[in-house]
């Protein structure tokens, strides 16, 4: 009954993204990526052509605008000019105000609230509208 929260900073991908896909509050930096599968998995199974990887990497909706506005992650912690690499001092300022700002949030409410509202969370992943499928056709199997 204590606060989770999740921070991707670069890549997020395959056990490991849904292994920390479990927090209160989700957050990527702008530049993150985060996905069950790389698009070069991807590709290699739907395509069995991992050169498809950038059109795979499209319709994964793998960066931290995407998933925020399919509502798989809760924020977007902004970069520095030129990502986070050009300025870590700034990025981790970023990074700070973020955690400080979410914790202070997270730890305000109490236990049963905090454990309601992350049954909720996870009842609401997977969710979707047929009207907003996107079309992927696998290869043709022989």
């Amino acid at each position: 009954p204590v606060p989770i929260l999740v921070l991707v900073t670069g890549e997020g991908f395959s056990g490991g993204a849904l292994a920390v896909g479990v927090g209160d509050r989700v957050a990527l930096l702008e530049n993150a990526v985060f996905s069950v599968i790389s698009p070069e998995g991807c590709a290699a199974i739907l395509w069995k052509d991992s050169s498809k990887a950038p059109q795979a990497a499209e319709v994964l909706k793998l960066t931290a605008g995407d998933l925020l506005k399919l509502a798989v992650i809760d924020d977007v912690i902004p970069e520095p000019p030129g990502g986070a690499h050009r300025d870590p001092r700034a990025a981790f300022d970023h990074v700070r105000a973020y955690l400080l700002r979410t914790l202070g949030t997270l730890t305000s409410l109490p236990a049963e609230r905090l454990l309601a509202e992350r049954y909720a969370r996870y009842r609401r992943m997977g969710s979707y509208l047929e009207d907003q499928q996107t079309s992927l056709q696998p290869a043709p199997t022989a």
